[in-house]
């Protein structure tokens, strides 16, 4: 079988078959799909439990952790986007909320126009180690009662291929 003919769909399997899809393809479609109902199925309880440890959106969380690896060097906002796979204006708006929150600061980034490195503040200096013992739970409570450890590293195996 040609890499053409598996694109064209060519490959019925029976998994197609067992979700009646005529068009193999239309697993892409399925996979897709499910991901952003599962985001929307377990990501408002796990956000409730962020907020109350004082992270407003799941995305600070990685944005205090990947500052905070960076060390007394910062890390510039260019590095922080493509780490975490975030739009610039989105990333922008979310520094700009932890800023006013008093737990980043922002300098510029020498030579690089309108380039800038964050810092982490005072007041957030160890939070994410706080905020992830109830992440860490959340995420645990919303799982576990559906997929065993095994499965788990096994899904994460296939989703880690999805964004290279």
């Amino acid at each position: 079988m040609t890499s053409s003919s598996v694109l064209r769909g060519d490959n019925v399997s029976a998994a197609g078959a067992e979700f009646g899809d005529e068009d193999p393809c239309i697993a892409y479609n399925r996979v897709f799909f499910a991901l952003l109902r599962i985001d929307r199925s377990i990501m408002p309880a796990i956000e409730k439990v962020l907020r109350e440890a004082g992270i407003a959106d799941p995305i600070w969380y990685e944005i205090l952790l990947a500052t905070e690896e960076a060390g007394a060097d910062g890390i510039r906002m260019i590095t922080l986007q493509r780490r975490l796979f975030v739009a610039q204006y989105a990333l922008s708006r979310h520094v700009a909320r932890l800023e006013k929150a008093g737990l980043i600061r922002r300098e510029a980034s020498a030579g690089s126009g309108r380039g800038q490195i964050l810092h982490l503040t005072e007041a957030a200096r160890g939070l994410h180690e706080r905020v992830w013992t109830v992440y860490h739970e959340a995420i645990r409570n919303a799982l576990a009662p559906r997929i065993s450890t095994d499965e788990a590293y096994a899904l994460v195996r296939m989703l880690n291929r999805l964004y290279t």
